[in-house]
């Protein structure tokens, strides 16, 4: 399934299990719930996180299967998205170079 991502005042599905820590997202994903997080929540932040912070806390979860993603910076987050799926091997890279030295 691809990660989606809503803006903080979207609404959202009651069969989304909201998780609050990377080992509450562990266990929601390995008993088969599709996983809500909001990233900067994560970080004790709220909105206030930095952007840097959110990306890296949405990519830790994205690897760890979550796929509902709620924040304030979505278009930078569907990209953190985008390239975690490609890292773990969930979808094809955008763009493939080789490179000779």
């Amino acid at each position: 399934m691809t990660p989606v991502v809503l803006t903080l005042d979207a609404p959202r599905d009651p069969a989304w299990v909201e998780a609050r820590s990377v080992d509450e997202i562990e266990t929601l994903v390995r008993d088969g719930h599709t996983v809500l997080v909001t990233p900067a929540a994560l970080l004790g932040g709220g909105d206030t996180a930095g952007e840097a912070a959110e990306l890296a806390a949405a990519s830790v979860c994205a690897w760890l299967g979550a796929r509902i993603f709620r924040t304030a910076r979505p278009d930078a987050v569907r990209q953190a998205l985008d390239m975690t799926d490609s890292l773990a091997g969930r979808r094809p890279p955008a763009v493939t170079r080789r490179g000779l030295a």
